[in-house]
């Protein structure tokens, strides 16, 4: 189960904040047993069951994405422009395309992934009302 892979950024961001949610990007690595698991145990279960806009960027994948300033670059130019080391790192964007809560960064312990990521979130969606 894969995350719906954007293709420009201003327009998922937009279709976010035009339900009142922030956007939640992951940033993913092929092969990954933390990504897989960030993806299936939390973000793909919060995309589905309560419509949290949830999109996924690859770090090395050579697939054309728009960036916040309308700029066509690679997936991973992309993050290496967001200065993103490790996977998973999830995001959360708000207007402007400011970061409305701290990164999550890496695999946490599973107890309290779903924990930091529900934390996170509600500081996010707090900021984008």
């Amino acid at each position: 189960m894969s995350l719906p892979l954007p293709t420009s950024l201003p327009d998922e961001l937009s279709a976010a904040l035009d339900t009142g949610q922030p956007l939640v990007v992951m940033v993913s690595l092929d092969g990954c047993p933390f990504c897989k698991v960030a993806r299936e145990n939390y973000l793909n279960p919060l995309r589905k069951e309560q419509g949290l806009p949830v999109v996924q960027v690859d770090m090395n994948s050579s697939k054309k994405i728009k960036n916040f300033d309308g700029k066509t670059l690679s997936q991973g130019d992309l993050i290496k422009s967001w200065k993103i080391k490790l996977a998973p790192t999830v995001l959360f964007f708000g207007r402007g395309a400011a970061e409305v809560a701290e990164r999550m960064v890496g695999g946490y312990i599973p107890d309290f992934y779903g924990a930091y990521l529900d934390q996170r979130l509600a500081q996010a969606q707090i900021a984008v009302r």
